[in-house]
């Protein structure tokens, strides 16, 4: 590839980040898609070997092509022998498919042709030679394409190239050189999951709609709750649209535990309240303060030590503080694996100080949960058995697809903030007669149900699988948690955390294997001394001019300029992805964090070879 000096402002070719030692996996893709996919896998593998032509990457501005196919059929016969019409996606619109009369020859064309042009892409997301991104400004994509929200719908042919368009641009979170936020990686159970549940378009509200969706959450959510370590996966929770907002919910129910009348008569009715976090904790806890109306001014920020860590003392010091002005401390947030540096708060010592001026503790653990699932490095939650409420992204370190976060909470049965804070008077439907109970649990066919009416649990009253019509992203809940095991769809939830655990146990070992490439290596500075307790790994890279400067402010200001510029220029190469940024008085470096479980050695290789081509002439 041509070096950054000489096309900093052109983009790469689309075979540019190709590595010779990790050849396309096509063909293995091409033998699972014939197996599964049928004529669909016959259609990638021409693709792949370059039988075919790709498809058109062109936006709405091309004309519809007119493009005659034959339909598909419903027979499930193979091979089928009934006549097909041919199907014009030029000359039909979304009101010609079902459930319009005669609408199911082309509804299953169309949603074929769909589910092809998902699989080409499923298959790039995978192949190194392929661009992590192909990057356009967002005023040459404004230009380029009609952008138009007509009152005419468009036609079929016209929607199917908005989906190449819409895929062409999008950034390949799959990649195995995907490495920028913490949720990265696709996982095919979990894909197919996804699908299942936007098929299925049910709703949360009770068992009666979605019986099987409300039982995978339940079986789900006990699960995680023993896996924390509470006795018989004993206690309640929900899944949420995510980190933050389950973290709300832990602020709103330790609010509600100690001032009830609350919930009726608002703040007017409890004093000052006080929550305590770290100050390298998610900005997510201000943001709750802020929407419950305790004010982002009544979250102190605890210090913490040169690896992130909170400061048992300084909190202890901070809560007397407060109780001496009179304020009420109701909530300690711990961290469990900061966004930055990954550091684990000292979850037992705070748990001590939480139990001594009884105060309720929260644990977010939404990025180091997923170490739970591991024996080698479950020891650094230590403590969060202890917590009152803990959060969990199973989307970020388990690999789980957007998004799937949960709030659980220690407490259970009639006291339980789930049948007090959040129901209403409303009485939960029952159901009666006979019948074995469910695994011995309390669910039954004699008993009420209230336990299972879902819709009542949360802020949102009806919670969907996938998306909102409203365009707010729901969680795939429980399915994606539940089938996204590494082991496939036939094994269960406890029979499935040993392939979390591999996957995990790989995720730290790349991290390492970073750490200890880099911690030596001319031209890099770590950020914090140490080995990484989690994937993150933060590093400075010092191109050669800057090498030979002494330590001081100039030096520090022209580092500061370093990382974002070779961001850009990744950006622009596609070749690979990785987050920067400053902390406190560390100027902007890099954040390196791995949870994708298609990246290996060689891809690790890879990226510190392309930071120093990229930052060589800086």
């Amino acid at each position: 590839m041509a070096s950054p000096g000489s096309g900093f402002w052109s983009f790469g070719s689309e075979d540019g980040s190709g590595d010779p030692e990790n050849p396309s996996t096509a063909r293995a893709w091409c033998q699972v898609a014939q197996k599964f996919t049928g004529g669909i896998g016959n259609k990638l593998c021409a693709l792949l070997y370059g039988d075919a032509e790709k498809p058109a990457e062109s936006g709405g501005s091309e004309p519809p092509r007119a493009t005659s196919r034959k339909a598909a059929c419903a027979c499930n016969q193979k091979p089928c022998s009934c006549p097909k019409a041919d199907v014009n996606y030029a000359f039909l619109h979304a009101t010609d498919l079902l459930p319009a009369c005669d609408g199911e020859r082309p509804t299953l064309a169309f949603l074929q042709d769909v589910m092809d042009i998902l699989l080409q892409y499923v298959v790039k997301s995978f192949d190194r030679s392929t661009k992590v991104i192909d990057f356009h400004y967002p005023n040459e994509l404004l230009q380029e394409y009609n952008w138009e929200l007509a009152d005419q719908p468009q036609n079929l042919e016209e929607i199917l190239m908005h989906c190449q368009t819409t895929l062409k641009y999008a950034i390949k979170t799959g990649h195995p050189r995907y490495f920028n936020q913490l949720s990265t990686g696709l996982d095919m159970v979990g894909l197919a999951a996804d699908w299942l549940t936007s098929t299925a378009n049910t709703n949360m509200f009770t068992y009666e709609i979605a019986p099987v969706f409300v039982l995978l959450e339940y079986v789900t959510l006990k699960k995680m709750r023993e896996i924390i370590g509470w006795p018989g996966g004993s206690g309640d929770g929900i899944f949420s649209p995510g980190g933050a907002i389950s973290n709300m919910y832990a602020m709103l129910i330790a609010r509600f535990k100690m001032f009830p009348e609350v919930k009726e008569k608002g703040m007017a009715a409890v004093p000052r309240l006080i929550a305590f976090t770290s100050e390298h904790s998610h900005f997510s806890l201000k943001k709750g303060a802020a929407a419950l109306g305790i004010g982002t001014d009544s979250v102190i920020l605890i210090k913490c030590d040169e690896r992130g860590k909170m400061v048992p003392s300084d909190l202890e010091r901070r809560i007397l503080e407060a109780k001496q002005k009179g304020f009420v401390p109701f909530l300690v947030s711990a961290t469990a694996g900061t966004t930055v540096y990954g550091a684990f708060d000292p979850l037992l010592a705070v748990a001590d100080i939480c139990k001594k001026y009884k105060i309720w503790m929260h644990v977010d653990a939404a990025w180091g949960g997923g170490l739970l699932m591991s024996r080698k490095h479950k020891w650094k939650l230590s403590g969060v058995e202890r917590a009152n409420s803990v959060t969990w992204n199973p989307h970020k370190m388990m690999g789980v697809p957007l998004q799937c976060s949960a709030l659980l909470v220690r407490e259970e049965g009639q006291k339980s903030w789930l049948n007090q804070l959040l129901l209403s008077g409303t009485p939960a439907p029952a159901v009666s007669g006979s019948g074995e109970s469910i695994k011995g649990e309390i669910i039954t066919r004699k008993a009420p149900i209230s336990s299972l009416v879902r819709g009542k649990c949360g802020a949102e009253l009806g919670r969907r699988l996938a998306e909102k019509p409203s365009g707010e992203i729901n969680p795939i809940e429980s399915l994606l948690a539940f089938l996204s095991q590494p082991d496939g769809l036939s094994s269960s939830l406890s029979q499935g955390t040993t392939g979390f655990e591999a996957h995990i146990d790989k995720c730290l070992e790349l991290a390492e294997y970073l750490y200890n490439i880099i911690k030596n290596r001319e031209g890099y500075e770590m950020v914090f001394d140490g080995k990484p307790q989690h994937t993150n790994v933060c590093f400075w890279y010092v191109p050669p001019s800057l090498r030979v400067l002494e330590d001081n402010e100039e030096r520090m200001n022209r580092l500061s300029k370093v990382a974002p510029v070779i961001k850009a220029r990744m950006m622009e190469y596609g070749t690979t992805m990785v987050s920067y940024q400053p902390l406190g008085d560390k100027v902007n470096f890099f954040r390196m964090v791995i949870s994708n479980p298609a990246a290996t050695h060689q891809d690790i290789d890879f990226l510190i070879e392309e930071i120093e081509r990229l930052g060589q002439d800086l």
